[in-house]
């Protein structure tokens, strides 16, 4: 273990309590939960099978009940297998849980796949008469249009139904070979064994020695294990396009779209504003960076370096919870009340530990139990910021569960809202306490850092799977052209204030969203942009009632897209400016650094 994590301040850091599901993997209500699954959606099946279509209004009202309420269910079994696989992905017993619980669960679903084909099949003259005849009905439109979005690009019920059985061992398989590898690697420093937590921590050590060994260390492991690596890429990306082609899907990022309810234009507006700020955003910054360093150049392991000592400075668990609460409070009482419940109820997993995931996230389970939050606490500035963007996952999908199970989940473009506004209010408020000229500077400088690796890189990251799977269309991708792709998408959008060593080419291997979700990076770039616009309107006070308004659009969870739940705030992510207006953000304050 690193020194950090030895420290005293973060010998309490939670790890979270699972038994509002189950008391443990051996408890016999799992088995009882996968028997009822069965049994409602073999009756389910038979019930309803080629008889969507024929029902009215009434009936067809309460077979989306029912079906809601088996998916409530599958999502409960589910989500408790993958928190439990999370926590530990070198536990062979969760690890054969897992997958067992996946094969039932797919085996389960299989049945209910004819439901939104067939819901598909009815005339939208009809639905429109059914709307108007039927209120509760009406409430479920948004479930419906959803649904109906994916029409053409849907196959027969038989194709659906091997595609979602077969994925255990396909996708998902590859998926979990990908996961249980990375997170198992250990990297070999300075005569020591580390673990993937603990190696890319040291990456933000002040001394540029041991974030040099650290690099060093990063790279050869990254090598050693490519080949691998490359093979699940090339795999994975050839799924896809055989997917996408027989979808009709027009571009490989189109199906992305689609599911987060954005038009293709409008991911190319940002993308293409993104890019075209390169060089007034990150290429800036890190010349700006060098000189406070007192580098001509920065070396590729130079990216996160701390700009003082004091960032060194470990923030205890405790002050941690303090400062994101405090600054939820200020903002809204109802946000730290919530916030607050994570904390009390341990619903938050923030150990370091051999095993564990190594990256964070919120996971929203089902609506009748609550978000889980996992992350790996280890004290710095960033893993503030962390719990904060999590948290701000979690009370969104808190309070969006009042939508129930089929509405309440979020496009990918809008989930990032709540959280990256989190990050905000978080850094306003660390802003706002800090006296010293000197240290707010740096605090700035560790903002914008965390903007660009939020808006620039990830638009990277995006503008590499393009790459990935355009090349994969002709044929298997060299490891050498990989690694080519990584190194042309890093020069371009860090400029030419670093230097990159050989083994940096491996860095693009870790990365998971290239992995389980394809092209789902640009959503961070989406939500960054969007809050900063956000965050204007509610600094500037242009809205009455803003922070009511913003509880609103996150209650709505799924059920309305970003045009509808971007109107009441007067933005528009049609309009070019409306992203650009989300740069100048990150500009203004790169502007304040050079003054």
């Amino acid at each position: 273990m690193t020194k950090s994590v030895k420290n005293n301040s973060l010998k309490n850091t939670p790890t979270w309590n699972l038994s509002d599901f189950y008391s443990s993997i051996k408890d016999k209500k799992i088995d009882s939960d996968l028997n009822k699954i069965s049994v409602e959606a073999s009756n389910f099946a038979k019930k309803f099978t080629k008889k969507i279509t024929k029902l009215n209004a009434k009936q067809l009202t309460e077979a989306i009940k029912e079906y809601e309420k088996i998916c409530e269910l599958i999502g409960k079994v589910s989500s408790y297998s993958y928190l439990i696989y999370a926590s530990d992905l070198s536990n062979s017993d969760n690890l054969s849980f897992y997958q067992n619980i996946s094969e039932k669960i797919s085996e389960y679903e299989s049945l209910l796949v004819f439901f939104s084909l067939e819901i598909n099949d009815i005339e939208e003259k009809t639905l429109n008469k059914f709307y108007k005849e039927n209120s509760t009905l009406k409430s479920y439109y948004p479930f419906i249009r959803d649904v109906r979005a994916f029409k053409q690009h849907q196959l027969s019920c038989e194709l659906e139904k091997f595609s979602l059985e077969k994925n255990s061992s396909g996708r998902a398989a590859w998926i979990r070979l990908f996961d249980e590898t990375v997170n198992n690697l250990k990297f070999t420093y300075r005569k020591k064994t580390l673990n993937s937590q603990e190696i890319f921590d040291l990456l933000s050590n002040n001394d540029e020695k041991i974030r040099k060994d650290a690099a060093k260390a990063i790279g050869k492991t990254f090598g050693d294990n490519a080949k691998i690596f490359a093979y699940i890429t090339n795999v994975l990306a050839k799924e896809k396009s055989v997917e996408d082609q027989w979808r009709n899907f027009k571009n490989p990022i189109s199906s992305r779209n689609l599911s987060n309810f954005v038009e293709d234009e409008v991911v190319d507006t940002l993308v293409l504003k993104v890019k075209e700020n390169y060089k007034n955003i990150s290429h800036r910054y890190y010349k700006i960076k060098a000189k406070i360093l007192g580098k001509k150049t920065l070396n590729y392991w130079d990216r996160n370096a701390p700009l003082s000592k004091e960032e060194n400075k470990l923030i205890s668990w405790n002050e941690a919870k303090k400062i994101v609460l405090s600054a939820y409070e200020e903002f809204d009482p109802r946000m730290s009340k919530i916030g607050k419940e994570f904390f009390d109820k341990n619903w938050i997993d923030a150990q370091v530990r051999n095993g564990k995931d190594s990256g964070a996230f919120s996971h929203s389970t089902v609506p009748s139990i609550h978000p889980y939050i996992l992350m790996n606490y280890q004290g710095k500035v960033r893993d503030v910021m962390t719990l904060a963007h999590e948290l701000g996952h979690g009370i969104h999908q808190y309070l969006a569960k009042k939508q129930g199970a089929l509405m309440c989940s979020t496009p990918l473009t809008l989930a990032e809202t709540a959280s990256v506004f989190g990050e905000q209010l978080t850094f306003q408020k660390i802003l706002k306490n800090e006296k010293d000229s000197q240290k707010r500077k740096i605090i700035i400088a560790n903002k914008v850092e965390d903007m660009i690796n939020t808006a620039v890189r990830q638009i990277a990251f995006l503008e590499f799977e393009k790459k990935i799977h355009n090349e994969r269309k002709k044929g298997e991708i060299s490891l050498d052209k990989i690694c080519q792709f990584w190194m042309e998408v890093q020069k371009e959008s860090l400029g030419s204030a670093f230097k990159f060593d050989e083994e940096y080419k491996f860095f693009w291997s870790y990365i998971p969203h290239f992995i389980h979700s394809p092209f789902y990076v640009y959503s961070y770039a989406f939500g960054d942009c969007l809050v900063n616009s956000l965050y204007g309107v509610y600094k500037n006070k242009k809205v009455k009632n803003f922070e009511q308004k913003y509880f609103e659009m996150l209650e709505f969870g799924g059920t309305k897209h970003h045009k509808e739940m971007l109107e009441p705030f007067g933005l528009n992510a049609n309009d070019p400016e409306f992203w650009q207006s989300g740069l100048n953000v990150i500009i203004e304050y790169i502007n304040q650094l050079e003054k």
